[in-house]
């Protein structure tokens, strides 16, 4: 099992600035891919941004060239660095993980933090 702790969640005012952390724990062998999700209100859950192992990501259109994800594999850790950030990037951030290559892992999942972006 993989067990994913998030922090970093708050709120901020309309173009501020925010950064995810998410540490693994447990049988860390078993992910190659970890990633962020997002769900906001009323919505469906959507992929963020996702890293493979070795470094190669993918990013929500929505988010290119506003949000940076990457990765410690010494620390087993996921970051996600969120600029310039929108009343519309409001939703729970969760951090998730698989043990595909696929880019978007689904295998594990965290509790979730709370991003707040007021206008």
């Amino acid at each position: 099992q993989v067990q994913l702790v998030e922090s970093g969640g708050g709120s901020v005012q309309d173009g501020g600035s925010l950064r995810l952390s998410c540490a693994a724990s447990g049988i860390i062998v078993a992910i190659r891919t970890m990633g962020w999700y997002r769900q906001a209100p009323g919505k469906e859950r959507e992929l963020v941004a996702s890293i493979m192992k070795r470094g190669s990501t993918a990013y929500a259109d929505s988010v290119k060239g506003r949000f940076t994800i990457s990765r410690d594999n010494v620390k087993n850790t996921v970051f996600l660095q969120m600029n310039s950030l929108k009343p519309e990037d409001t939703a729970v951030y969760f951090c998730a993980a698989g043990g595909s290559t696929t880019p978007h892992p689904r295998d594990y999942w965290g509790q979730g933090t709370r991003v707040t972006v007021s206008s």
